[in-house]
């Protein structure tokens, strides 16, 4: 696979999608639909690519824009379909577990799936009808795309989220439903990476792990749910205090900072020393985590937000500790900035496995 259309590309769960096929050094063609569709330039697109995953949909409006909006996006990605030479082999469907529940937004989501397997059908391409249940993870937005979206902000703000009708949640972090989508892991596993929590359950996990962070500590996140839980918080409590401060112990001997406590896990730090002008990193993350400390020498830290332009800098020192974490899909580095030897350490939740390495190279 080398070429990927993708609807709703700058989504929520667009968004991660594009990570995970970056990581596969895979060609993403975005495809707006709706008022901004363009027959011409989506045929362009669609026409010799490997895959085409429709993630495109409203499921926050009027009864009417919600039946009306999914079913002409599919009906436009039809068009595009049966119009081109040499359509995609594969097309996939963002669906949802809600898909013929008798909800006007359940029904709208039947009607494209629909739509959409007719189409391939016809143009001999396999139709994969993914129904996601209830997605979480990093940038969702509040009061939108989750209830964990919406607690995790209610949280970092200081503020105490409330139930209103607590019942269980099947949820499925957006990078494991990318993977799905983009065909890194068989629709058949998909209950293996599902969880079931109540809304209540969902809320006692965010309040721990807002705790603990708050105190400089980092959770235990040996469980691959919980780790995706706070990554998810750490996106929206990154935007809220990227920096956080650190005690510094000193007497004539020197000094002493701690770094970061773990209540459990398989956490690895480590350090390095970089000459003066040079430039280390330029690479993102897709689910590690990870803490950048400068010990000795002035540095500059550099972060941007996958397929955006801002790029966010920091200038730290030895002499003022200040740590800084790298959220998940935000590329980064590092450079010494002084006349010194740079000394910085480096934690991170797990160990380096050069077969699994999770480090994508992109410059910042």
């Amino acid at each position: 696979m080398s070429n990927v259309v993708l609807t709703g590309g700058r989504g929520f769960l667009g968004w991660h999608t594009r990570a995970a096929l970056y990581e596969k050094g895979v060609d993403v063609s975005l495809v707006p639909v709706g008022t901004k569709f363009n027959l011409a330039e989506a045929r362009r697109a669609v026409s010799g690519a490997d895959r085409l995953i429709h993630l495109a949909g409203i499921n926050r409006a009027d009864d009417e824009q919600v039946k009306s909006g999914n079913q002409l996006f599919a009906k436009q990605m039809a068009e595009i379909l049966l119009s081109v030479d040499n359509p995609p082999s594969t097309i996939v469907f963002a669906n949802s577990t809600q898909a013929g529940n008798g909800s006007v937004y359940g029904q709208a989501k039947l009607v494209a799936g629909e739509i959409l397997r007719e189409a391939a059908e016809k143009v001999g391409a396999e139709f994969l009808d993914l129904r996601l249940p209830n997605l979480f993870g990093e940038h969702g937005r509040p009061f939108y795309n989750a209830v964990t979206a919406t607690f995790c902000h209610i949280l970092v703000e200081g503020e105490e989220p409330t139930v209103d009708t607590d019942k269980e949640l099947t949820l499925l972090h957006a990078q494991d439903a990318a993977d799905l989508l983009i065909g890194n892991r068989a629709l058949e596993n998909q209950e293996s990476v599902e969880e079931h929590e109540t809304v209540s359950g969902l809320l006692r996990r965010l309040q721990e792990i807002d705790s603990i962070y708050r105190r400089g500590e980092i959770p235990d996140v040996s469980a691959e749910f919980t780790r995706n839980l706070f990554n998810t918080y750490r996106s929206h409590s990154f935007m809220q205090r990227p920096e956080i401060p650190l005690i510094k112990h000193a007497d004539e001997r020197g000094s002493f900072s701690e770094i970061i406590r773990t209540h459990g896990g398989t956490g690895q730090t480590s350090f390095s020393t970089t000459v003066p002008g040079v430039l280390r990193g330029g690479h993102f993350h897709r689910r590690k985590v990870e803490r950048f400390l400068v010990l000795s020498g002035n540095a500059r830290i550099a972060l941007r937000k996958m397929f955006t332009n801002e790029v966010l800098h920091f200038d730290v020192n030895g002499g003022e500790p200040i740590a800084i974490d790298m959220p998940t899909m935000w590329t980064h580095s590092i450079e010494n900035t002084g006349s010194e030897i740079l000394l910085t350490n480096f934690w991170t939740n797990d160990h380096f496995d050069p077969n699994n390495p999770d480090t994508i190279v992109e410059a910042v």
